[in-house]
C-alpha cells in the first residue's frame, strides 16, 4: 500500500503545484506583467512548473517546492495591491481545485480505485498547499500578502526578515510547529468545502427528483 501511495502522489502533487504556479502567472499577466507569459509559464503543462529536486523532496517528505513563476511588480499599476493579488491567486486556485475534486468524488463515488486514490490525495494536497503558502513566513505567499497589507514602515521592517525566512521556516517545520498550525486549519477548510459540496450535490439531487416527480 505504501508503494501504491507513492505512485498515486505523483499526479496529485503535479496537479496541485501546476494550478498554484499557473494562477500566480495568470493573475500577474492580467495585471499587466507579461514576464510569466514570455517565460512560457502560462500553461497547465506540469513540466513548465516542475523543479525535479523540489518534487522529489515533496514526494518523499511532503515538503518541497516548485519552480517559482517570474513576476515583475513594476508592471503593476499599484505595486502593493498587485503583489497581494498575485500572491493570493495561487492558494485561491488550490482551494478552488480542491472544491472541484471533492465535487467529482461526491458526484461519481463509483470511480475506480486508482482514480479515487489520486483524487483523494489531490484534494488533500491542494488544501495543504493553499494553507501552507498562506503562512506569513518568507518566502511563502502569506508573507507577501502581509507585507502588502501592512503600513509602509512596518512593511519595510517586515521585509528585512526575508533573507532569514527559509531558515525560520525549516526550523519551524523541524520542530513540528508548522504541522500543528496546518492540521486544524486544513481540517476547518476541508469541513467548509465538504459542507458546500454536500449542499450543492443534494440541492441538485432534490431539483432533479422534484422535476421528475
Amino acid at each position: 500500500m505504501f508503494a501504491q501511495d507513492m505512485i498515486f502522489r505523483i499526479p496529485a502533487l503535479l496537479l496541485a503545484i501546476t494550478v498554484h504556479e499557473y494562477a500566480h502567472g495568470k493573475m500577474a499577466d492580467r495585471l499587466g506583467d507579461p514576464t510569466a507569459r514570455y517565460a512560457g509559464r502560462l500553461t497547465l503543462n506540469p513540466l513548465a512548473h516542475l523543479d525535479p529536486l523540489g518534487l522529489l523532496v515533496l514526494w518523499l517528505f511532503r515538503f518541497g517546492w516548485a519552480k517559482p513563476v517570474p513576476i515583475n511588480p513594476y508592471y503593476f499599476r499599484n505595486r502593493r495591491q498587485g503583489l497581494v493579488l498575485v500572491s493570493l491567486a495561487g492558494p485561491a486556485a488550490n482551494i478552488l481545485t480542491a472544491f472541484i475534486v471533492l465535487l467529482l468524488l461526491q458526484l461519481w463515488p463509483g470511480t475506480g480505485f486508482i482514480a479515487q486514490q489520486i483524487l483523494s490525495l489531490a484534494f488533500i494536497y491542494n488544501l495543504y498547499l493553499a494553507v501552507f503558502n498562506l503562512l506569513p513566513i518568507p518566502p511563502l505567499d502569506g508573507s507577501k500578502i502581509l507585507q502588502g497589507i501592512l503600513p509602509g514602515p512596518q512593511a519595510y521592517a517586515y521585509s528585512q526578515l526575508e533573507s532569514y525566512g527559509p531558515i525560520i521556516l525549516i526550523v519551524l517545520i523541524y520542530l513540528g510547529v508548522v504541522g500543528k498550525i496546518l492540521y486544524p486549519l486544513v481540517s476547518l477548510l476541508s469541513g467548509i468545502l465538504e459542507g458546500l459540496t454536500n449542499w450543492l450535490v443534494f440541492g441538485l439531487l432534490y431539483r432533479f427528483l422534484f422535476r421528475f416527480w
